[in-house]
């Protein structure tokens, strides 16, 4: 397997595990958007890989989007953090093997669109362990690809509800909400994903291919858009005065902190 620089790709008898592996808690940037959209890309064509677990380190899947690295981009940069993101779901969505998440801690916004782009979800158990939407805590947009994906789970309105509130599920919770589909102890997380993944790769190959993709056919939607045009609208919100406003302040206050 190639090397990547914010992930680390291992396989063991024929399962492939991607482990985001990028700073302190796996914050979604151009980097590591980039490096998920190749290497999906690479196991799709892999015949040696029959299906794929994507985790995180204990107590930590991913923390979501970067804002630091948001709030201190160009508009160029801008466009490339989305169009990378954007792009990487894309691939993950349409990856046609088996594909379960590991959240082995806790994942935020666009850490919880990461892992609702598996077949599966394996979360693991812990008052910090959540999953759910909470941009509006900071007044920050949700993309529509984003918003569709979550909503192909929750229905447009839970799922507003949700948004409104800035609502964050621990493992039961997401469990009852249909945002996982198994709750256990951290340990235990990737193992019981990598059991889960081999089990639906046993499936005949095309019969999983063909009823994954009629299955996931809102969620396919969902992702069915042109990049561009999608990013082009998240420029607006971006060059909003009172947003970039806020932006300062928010790098402010982390200097200060730090």
């Amino acid at each position: 397997m190639p090397d990547y620089t914010s992930l680390r790709v291992t396989v063991e008898e024929r399962l492939a595990t991607v482990t985001l592996d990028h700073g302190k808690v796996n914050a979604i940037d151009a980097t590591l958007s980039r490096d998920l959209k190749a290497a999906f890309l690479d196991l799709a064509q892999d015949r040696t890989v029959d299906g794929v677990v994507l985790a995180g380190r204990p107590h930590c899947f991913c923390a979501g989007l970067n804002v630091m690295a948001l709030a201190t981009s160009d508009r160029e940069g801008l466009r490339e953090f989305f169009f990378t993101y954007l792009a990487a779901l894309q691939t993950l969505v349409r990856f046609e093997k088996p594909l379960v998440a590991a959240v082995t801690g806790f994942a935020p916004a666009g850490g919880t669109i990461l892992a609702l782009t598996a077949d599966y979800r394996v979360m693991g158990r812990g008052e910090k362990h959540t999953v759910g939407m909470n941009e509006f805590n900071m007044s920050l947009q949700i993309p529509r690809m984003m918003a569709d994906i979550y909503a192909h789970y929750r229905g447009s309105t839970a799922a507003w509800a949700d948004v409104q509130l800035a609502r964050m599920y621990d493992s039961e919770a997401a469990l009852a909400a249909g945002l996982a589909d198994e709750s256990v102890a951290v340990e235990d997380v990737l193992a019981r994903a990598r059991a889960h993944c081999r089990r639906l790769a046993r499936i005949h190959p095309p019969v999983y291919r063909r009823t994954k993709r009629y299955l996931r056919g809102g969620l396919l939607a969902a992702v069915d858009h042109d990049l561009d045009a999608l990013v082009d609208v998240i420029a607006e919100d971006f060059d909003d005065p009172v947003f970039k406003k806020m932006m300062e302040l928010f790098v402010r206050q982390l200097n200060q902190a730090g």
